[in-house]
């Protein structure tokens, strides 16, 4: 038996189907080790940053089961992702093998999952890339530095719970200063001026004035003046110029996610998954890249297809060179593995993405499209008035030749299709408007926009950029406008922070050359130790000193004059919570008004009057160090409650008759027979008893108040095809499909 491993099971169905029968196909489903939580036991500094992994949790199983493998095979055969990724993924598989078994191990890969691509990489297996790996690993270690140092210090210099990262930071900066070019921009009035008209062949063509009149009094003289029957109407000028547009080259990894977003609306995460499940089945040639190149295996089925479905006309070979100098030209663009096949076949999102890798990879081979560009000119042919109006004109196209656009349409934007007119022709006015504008601030990024922009300055690579636009939405760093990205109050904190404490460590120079070097350990140019040595020493003191002098960010900065603490009436300064900048008094803590940023006032917690039964009623004890409590009306995250005063540390809520009534169960609690309630914690709704957190009964779903008949445990909810089963998760009651397996 020959083992080979991957790491989605998705790869396994695939692969499986390509290779003999004495081939065993099993999945690591990705990583198996990585480094642990807490930073000291991650990495040894002193010892050459070694980085100390452990086995992510819940993977334990899937390890014996490729270790029972790997002593029952003849040959192990590592067919992990071709990247960097891929490469540390069978390093760290490697090392749960025995010496002897690392032996008989080897390292394969392919760019696409098909038949000749696996029975090839087969005949050519190769031992782990230690280079690629040390790469990998110093990307982990890096961030994890970095992140750890960074975070920890602005926990203490702005507030608990915050954190930055190597390149997400540098991104938050991007997004911030464009944010600030935003807010600088004054507007200016304008207005824009569109007449529709008649041809003599009684076509209708729309021209807009070529100027922008800055006031309201010189568009009305405009418009008089068009309007008056006087003044007669017609073609001045007629320009047209051929022009060719060439196709794009085929799609790299953020050239896809840019057109993706774009042309479908999916996120750049969105994208990458969608693209991952094509790659697993076959469909497509390996998303995570950075050439344009096209292997010559499938060139000539591009070529035939074109041929056959558009004509030779269409063909036009082409050869492309990445923009980018450290592009893996070893590596193939995204394109269908299978030419002829226009269709994924699968869902409606692998549908659309795969139609736009097949449109982009053939039209990328076909002969450029020849448009004719056209601008009519239209002015008043006899006018009497004293001063002249400018002319109204109109530009738009006509497509002579389609080339690659037959290919790809969409390609082609928004162009406006004009009617055929000559010069001096006469035009008939049928209706002039006019509408006041102001003038915009430069535009925020899209997702696609931010992915351009860090590619330009070479800030992440292919792998990266999905990660990094969801890392900080997921922070709260950035919030989606729309299709754009606007920073929150958060962000902009967080930012401005870095920009003043750390402004080298999130520039694009020092960003790009980090990626640089983590590129020349993968060529083997430089080491490991040095890099990350040269690096971690300065940056490390530089913490160290930011951490003495900076001091801790109270406020940030004086509010507006007018907003004056509605409880005492002092001055209010800014403040950051996790919500989001408010307006706080100045004499906080001694006292607490507080307003909304716009200046609305902020309700602090309402007192109802009632004590709390469990700590401040007579026979009760409140917490250490706390007053007997008093029921307040709080607002949380799921709306607002009645707690304790002394909540957290007492945890009594108080609910009304009617809620209390729908969260019961009526069913007993087996440790202490208080009864089981619905509650709702921060990873939703769970099953505790009434007398939570006393008594530790916890269960996932709502009990049904049978008994188990195997092990006496309670039962609970179950799915549509399991409608019910035993709570005690080591019970096998609790999966009954397991239960029929093994009876089989």
């Amino acid at each position: 038996m020959k083992l080979v491993i991957v790491e989605s099971p998705a790869k396994t169905k695939t692969i499986s189907k390509y290779l003999p029968k004495d081939y065993v196909v099993r999945a690591s489903v990705g990583h198996i080790r990585d480094l642990p939580k807490s930073n000291k036991k991650a990495i040894d500094i002193d010892d050459n940053f070694t980085p100390h992994y452990e086995t992510i949790k819940g993977k334990e199983k899937v390890i014996s089961e490729l270790q029972a493998d790997a002593k029952k095979a003849k040959e192990i055969i590592l067919a992990t992702d071709p990247d960097r990724e891929g490469e540390a993924i069978s390093y760290h598989l490697s090392q749960i093998f025995t010496p002897a078994e690392q032996k008989k191990t080897k390292r394969i890969t392919f760019n696409e999952i098909t038949e000749s691509a696996v029975r090839e990489a087969m005949k050519n297996p190769r031992d782990i890339d230690m280079n690629l790996v040390k790469a990998q690993e110093a990307r982990r270690v890096l961030d994890r530095l970095v992140g750890y140092d960074l975070s920890g210090l602005i926990w203490k210099k702005v507030r608990y719970g915050l954190s930055a990262g190597r390149v997400q930071s540098p991104a938050l900066r991007i997004i911030m200063e464009k944010e600030r070019e935003i807010r600088a921009f004054i507007p200016e009035n304008y207005w824009i001026i569109t007449g529709e008209f008649q041809t003599e062949k009684n076509h209708k063509i729309t021209l807009a004035c070529d100027e922008q009149p800055k006031t309201e009094a010189e568009t009305e003289r405009i418009i008089a003046a068009a309007k008056d029957k006087k003044n007669k109407w017609g073609v001045v000028d007629v320009t047209q110029t051929e022009a060719k547009r060439s196709p794009r080259p085929p799609f790299i990894t953020s050239t896809l996610q840019q057109a993706a977003s774009s042309r479908l609306g999916f996120s750049p995460s969105r994208t990458m998954s969608i693209a991952q499940k094509l790659y697993e089945q076959g469909l497509i040639t390996y998303m995570r890249t950075d050439s344009v190149n096209l292997s010559k295996e499938v060139l000539p089925q591009i070529y035939s297809a074109i041929e056959k479905d558009y004509g030779k006309e269409y063909l036009m070979p082409r050869a492309y060179a990445s923009k980018s100098k450290n592009a893996q030209e070893a590596h193939e663009a995204v394109r269908p593995t299978n030419i002829n096949k226009k269709s994924a076949g699968g869902t409606e999102e692998q549908d659309r993405l795969y139609r736009l890798i097949w449109e982009r990879a053939v039209a990328s081979q076909m002969s450029d499209a020849k448009i004719l560009r056209t601008k009519v000119s239209a002015n008043i042919s006899n006018t009497s008035v004293k001063e002249a109006i400018p002319n109204f004109s109109v530009n738009g196209s006509i497509l002579i030749f389609p080339g690659w656009l037959a290919a790809d349409p969409a390609g082609r934007g928004e162009d406006v299709e004009l009617p055929q007119v000559s010069k001096n022709e006469t035009l008939k006015l049928l209706e002039i408007s006019s509408e006041g504008k102001q003038t915009e601030p430069p535009g925020r990024y899209t997702e696609a926009g931010l992915i351009k922009e860090l590619e330009k300055r070479e800030i992440g690579r292919p792998s990266t950029y999905a990660a990094i636009t969801k890392t900080i939405q997921d922070r709260g760093y950035v919030i989606k406008d729309g299709k754009t990205l606007k920073p929150t109050d958060t962000g902009e904190v967080v930012s401005g922070f870095l920009e003043k404490n750390f402004t080298k460590y999130i520039s694009d120079s020092f960003t790009a050359e980090m990626e640089n070097e983590l590129d020349e350990i993968a060529a083997g140019k430089m080491k490991y130790e040095k890099m990350l040595g040269d690096f971690y020493k300065p940056f490390l003191k530089d913490v160290k000193e930011k951490d003495k002098s900076t001091e801790k960010i109270t406020n940030l900065g004086e509010a507006p004059a007018e907003f004056k603490c509605p409880v005492c009436g002092s001055d209010m300064i800014i403040k950051l919570s996790k919500n989001g900048k408010f307006l706080s008094c100045s004499k906080f803590p001694d006292c607490t008004g507080a307003r909304k940023i716009d200046g609305s006032i902020m309700e602090g917690p309402k007192d109802t009057g009632e004590l709390c039964p469990k700590c401040g009623v007579e026979g009760t004890t409140p917490p250490k160090g706390k007053e007997p409590g008093r029921l307040i009306e709080r607002e949380g995250r799921f709306g607002k409650f009645i707690a304790c005063s002394n909540y957290p540390k007492c945890k009594f809520i108080k609910t009304s008759p009617e809620e209390e009534a729908k969260k019961r169960t009526g069913v007993k609690c087996p440790l202490d027979g208080g009864e089981i309630m619905e509650r709702r914690g921060r990873f939703g709704l769970f099953y505790s008893c009434a007398n939570y957190p006393d008594c530790k009964f916890i269960m996932k779903s709502k009990p049904t108040g049978n008994i188990c008949k195997l092990c006496g445990s309670l039962m609970m909810e179950g799915s549509k095809t399991i409608p019910e089963r035993c709570s005690n998760k080591s019970c096998p009651m609790h999966n009954p499909h397991k239960l029929d397996k093994a009876k089989k």
